[in-house]
């Protein structure tokens, strides 16, 4: 049976919900980047299988984990890789069609900073990346791509260019729609839009846009 969607537990933060448990489908691949594997059993699963130098998981916890049926893939802590990064090549290989990660910021500056730029990379180009946190959902839209989000009026939608151009950006059902823009890579022209009606669609035509969705009860207005 083909796996079509796997969720990668990064180390960062994670504060167990409701709403992320809800995302989690019975059919998921569930992997967990070294340490994320707590994260994983925070949210009341158990993880497919752990992938990383495992020196964020104490024996106990492994032994724990191989008993419930985990899988173990083991590299050198002396790496030229992270385990996130590790992670994601795995479930590429898996040929899911989505990827969704979760705890993927907070912690080290660095490692959130790296994490981040990491979804970029042109190897996982056959997945949608998808970012959950505690209330913001990221979509990474690649060139010719297309996307439509469902929300509320007041939502707060940023969009973050990833390469260092995006061309051709369209964004339609926002207080402040682009049709046809070009937006640079450390710019915040496209920071704290709003979306005006229930739904929003945005599209690319080079580059890579990561598309932040921030609902409005949780976060107010700013620009």
């Amino acid at each position: 049976m083909s796996i079509e969607r796997a969720v990668i537990f990064a180390n960062g933060v994670l504060r167990p919900s409701r709403r992320l448990r809800s995302l989690i489908l019975p059919t998921d691949l569930l992997i967990a980047a070294d340490g994320g594997a707590r994260r994983c059993l925070s949210l009341g699963f158990t993880p497919t299988v752990v992938i990383g130098d495992l020196d964020s998981i104490s024996p106990t916890q492994r032994e724990r984990l191989a008993a419930q049926g985990t899988r173990f893939v083991i590299h050198p802590r002396d790496k030229d890789q992270t385990d996130l990064e590790l992670a994601l090549s795995y479930a590429v290989s898996q040929q899911v069609g989505e990827i969704l990660l979760l705890a993927l910021l907070g912690g080290r500056l660095d490692q959130t900073l790296a994490n981040l730029l990491l979804l970029s990379r042109a190897e996982w180009g056959s997945a949608r990346l998808i970012v959950a946190e505690e209330h913001d959902m990221a979509y990474l839209l690649r060139s010719a791509e297309t996307l439509t989000l469902s929300g509320r009026s007041g939502d707060t939608i940023s969009l973050i260019s990833l390469s260092p151009q995006v061309t051709s950006v369209r964004a339609e059902g926002v207080h402040w729609p682009l049709e046809g823009a070009t937006l640079h890579f450390g710019s915040t022209l496209s920071i704290s839009n709003e979306m005006v009606n229930t739904v929003a669609r945005f599209a690319v035509g080079e580059g890579q846009l990561l598309i932040i969705h921030h609902p409005r009860s949780n976060h107010p207005r700013s620009k």
